[in-house]
């Protein structure tokens, strides 16, 4: 049977008890801690170690532990007091119990709440590091580990004392200390937290904050120190004895807790002064007539007296006192030759700030005594840029102007600089005062650089300028005088070999030797720098951009060209003008002469030349015509825009057919008007031949296709080779006009047959033979589409000038050998390619 226990109180006993010590709570159903929610079984063998206590000291002192039952209840457990373990003595009954316990369950629904608010510490500024300084407590009702509450501080970067978390006890961190003159409040918060714990199901934690107020209590560890330093006394004529002169005052180094202090004089008084102990003041002994100095330096000491009424620290401090007489005398000017009211000097501009006028030997005496000869110096004038030093004298002062505003002492600006020194009496009724007229000369130095006018310069300059021609002018200014404001100017770059600077004036011209062409270069850039005499220098950039000058003529590419005139198709010149520049590169072009008749038409702006509107057939060419061979000479103009214009001839001869009379398919037709663009040509030819491969290779695929198996099979075929056929040549009726003479004009570039009768494009050319005689011309069935032959281009080469160029009846000049040549390289390979397959 479980015994129903009492246990009326659990305490600790420590040996030297300052903080309370506590348990620690491991919740419930540990087996140590601080035994709540303990339970235990009634058949639990007497003598068994049942539980074990824990707990700790704040201060790391030794625990002792105890355990006490109410006087109506058995003592059924006993307690080890140095390591808590709890031992059961008796045995347990339950059935003799006559009151049922019975326990509910807690949740965290309680926040710790801190007792004995609000919480106020007072510690010495000496307290060593590391000592506790006080002890919050905060309670939470909840039990378990929602009852704990343990505690932190809530900066612990920014602040200089820690809390232990399980006591709550407030401690100085290692390494710092206080200071009473520093900051005598600090407030420290304190948060307590408890150990969390369901809540409706959820995790909950609960916290509460306090602020603890420190007080830092001033300590004497800061001697006394004099305020109002230096000490100064004036003793005048007029006084009697008794009168005081100055009160010296000191106070306590520690505010907090001050001693009293007593003041003394220690020496250079020789009896003439006396001083109050308590309050600092000085007093005259005698009758101002009988002193024998005119200034006294006496030495006064203050010192501290503890509570318990001995001395302490001490300090000391000198205290000057003058005999002055009645104010009868204003301050005056002295230079170096006596009383001077008006002071000239020289000097260089910006001096640094500080510096001193050297020049300037001023010094301001008042000729009464004490208090009457105290007077205050100070400019008039120039706005700060110059401050005098001493600012108060006595009697007498050596005045040093120093240097307030450098950029204010300016040469470009000021060249003679006035303000006035004013000696004024201070403590008078009378403020008798002086003045003095200063007057500086400022001396120029090189504190200016060059500045261009233009941070760029553009010039244009025609490119038939002669050697050592002006480009442009280059202006900097220096605003500083002679030497300084010389400048000198130079030119430098990849780009300025060409030209060169004068160094004085800044006129830049091209180099004697220079030649320019705006065909080569047409810009040139490079920068231009100018310098003083010190060094101090500016940049600019210079670009020169050369105008183009009509110097050259159009040309043509032959002087004597020849064109064959397809009826209805123009023929095309062209001539190229190498100036750089519209409108002396633009060429127009004309018709001079015509022979035997003018029946052609040219475009001006291309070169383009077609026949006359009125000509429609080569019948009437013929008739014009001597011999009837339709062979004209043109003299052409290439005329460029420029001025003066240049224009240059060529003379053109020109063979005209019929192209209704060929039995030119598309493609010779195609060939012909292409002629003078070959690379389109070749781009048509180049898309065919694609073509016809992929054609070829698709027809050849579906030829080895079998249709059951959806399996390629050989197939085997006979291929023939067929002979070489004869080269093709015109029907010799093609042209009305004899065209033998034409047709001797040219030989074909051929290269020789192969035994395949195949021709490689890519081979060199043959050995030159003549043109094959034209073949007669069938007529095309009526009912059979016309075929369409590929071209590939050819060369041809002239045999000898044309002189008069006349025709036979058997040639023609459009059956031209590269038509010829394309035709029977693409006929050998087409039959390649059908052998081949």
């Amino acid at each position: 049977m479980r015994a129903a226990l009492a246990l009326a109180l659990l305490r600790l006993c420590l040996a030297k008890v300052n903080l309370a010590p506590h348990f620690f709570d491991n919740g419930a159903g540990s087996s140590d801690g601080n035994m709540a929610l303990f339970s235990l079984p009634e058949d639990t063998p007497v003598g068994s170690h049942v539980y074990t206590l824990n707990g700790t000291d704040p201060e790391g002192e030794p625990v002792s532990y105890h355990i006490s039952f109410d006087p109506s209840t058995r003592s059924v457990f006993s307690v080890d007091s140095s390591f808590g373990n709890i031992t059961l003595i008796e045995e347990l009954d339950r059935e003799v119990a006559e009151k049922v316990v019975i326990l509910v369950t807690d949740v965290n629904d309680q926040a710790p709440r801190f007792l004995q608010e609000p919480y106020t510490v007072q510690i010495p500024e000496d307290t060593p590091a590391g000592s506790s300084l006080f002890e919050v407590h905060a309670v939470d009702k909840d039990t378990g580990s929602g009852g704990s509450v343990t505690y932190f501080l809530q900066n612990l970067l920014a602040t200089q004392f820690t809390v232990d978390r399980h006591s709550g006890v407030l401690r100085l961190r290692a390494g710092t200390t206080l200071d009473y003159e520093k900051a005598r409040v600090h407030l420290v918060t304190v948060v307590a937290q408890d150990g969390g714990g369901q809540l409706r199901g959820a995790a909950a934690v609960f916290s509460a904050t306090t602020t603890v107020t420190v007080s830092v209590e001033d300590v004497q560890d800061v001697g006394p120190v004099f305020v109002g330093t230096p000490f100064h006394g004036c003793v005048y004529e007029d006084m009697v004895p008794g009168s005081e002169v100055l009160t010296v005052v000191a106070m306590d180094g520690d505010r907090g807790k001050p001693n009293r202090l007593l003041y003394s004089l220690m020496n250079g008084s020789d009896d003439a002064f006396d001083i109050n102990t308590t309050s600092g003041a000085i007093v005259v002994t005698q009758s101002p007539a009988q002193l024998r100095r005119e200034v006294y330096e006496l030495q006064v000491q203050v010192t501290e007296v503890s509570a318990a009424g001995s001395p302490a620290a001490q300090a000391t401090v000198p205290v000057t006192i003058r005999i002055v007489d009645i104010n009868n005398h204003p301050p005056v000017f002295y230079g170096e030759s006596g009383p001077q009211t008006r002071f000239e000097l020289s000097l260089f501009e910006h001096p640094p700030p500080g510096e001193i006028l050297r020049g300037l030997k001023v010094t301001v005496k008042d000729a009464d005594q004490g208090s009457n000869a105290k007077f205050a110096l100070q400019l008039v004038g120039l706005g700060g840029a110059f401050r005098v030093v001493p600012q108060t004298a006595l009697k007498e002062a050596q005045v040093t102007v120093l240097t307030e505003n450098s950029a204010a002492i300016d040469f470009e600006k000021f060249r003679v600089l006035t303000f006035q020194l004013l000696a004024t009496e201070v403590d008078t009724a009378e403020k008798f005062s002086a003045t003095a007229h200063v007057v500086v000369q400022l001396l120029d130095t090189n504190d200016n650089a060059p500045q261009f006018t233009s941070p760029h310069y553009v010039a244009r300059v025609p490119e038939d300028a002669p050697g050592g021609s002006t480009v442009v002018a280059v202006r900097a200014v220096d605003v500083d005088t002679d030497p300084w404001g010389e400048v000198t100017y130079f030119v430098y770059g990849p780009e300025a070999d060409l030209f060169q600077v004068h160094s004085s004036t800044g006129v830049i011209c091209t180099q004697p030797w220079a030649s320019l062409d705006a065909e080569a270069t047409a810009r040139y850039s490079f920068h231009v720098r100018a310098e003083d005499a010190g060094g101090r220098h500016d940049l600019a950039n210079v670009t020169v951009l050369l105008l183009d000058v009509n110097d050259h003529p159009p040309q043509f590419g032959q002087s004597i060209q020849e064109k064959t005139m397809v009826l209805g198709i123009p023929v095309k010149i062209e001539a190229t003008d190498l100036d750089a520049e519209a409108p002396n590169n633009l060429v127009d072009y004309s018709i001079l002469r015509a022979e035997p008749a003018s029946v052609f038409d040219i475009d001006a702006r291309t070169g383009q030349i077609r026949l006359k509107s009125s000509i429609r057939s080569l019948d009437a060419l013929c008739n014009i015509t001597h011999n009837g061979d339709c062979t004209w000479a043109l003299e052409v103009q290439a005329k460029d825009r420029g001025s003066p214009s240049f224009s240059t001839m060529a003379v053109l001869r020109i063979d005209i057919t019929d192209a209704e009379t060929l039995p030119w398919t598309s493609m010779d037709t195609f060939l012909t008007q292409t002629r003078d663009e070959p690379a389109k040509a070749m781009g048509v030819l180049a898309g065919a031949m694609a073509i016809t491969v992929a054609i070829t290779a698709l027809v050849s695929t579906a030829t080895f296709w079998h249709k059951k198996s959806n399996k390629v099979l050989p197939v085997r075929r006979v291929l023939r080779r067929r002979p070489c056929p004869a080269p093709r040549a015109a029907h010799s009726n093609w042209l009305k006009c004899n065209r033998t003479e034409a047709a001797a004009k040219f030989v074909l570039k051929e290269d020789p047959p192969s035994e395949n009768c195949n021709s490689s494009l890519g081979s060199p050319p043959a050995p030159r033979a003549p043109m094959p005689p034209p073949l007669p011309r069938v007529a095309p069935d009526a009912g059979a589409p016309l075929s369409t032959v590929p071209t590939v281009s050819g060369s041809l080469t002239s045999l000898q000038p044309r002189g008069s160029p006349k025709h036979s009846a058997s040639g023609s000049p459009i059956q031209s050998a590269l038509v010829s040549e394309l035709r029977q390289q693409f006929e050998r390979k087409s039959r390649a390619d059908e052998e081949r397959f």
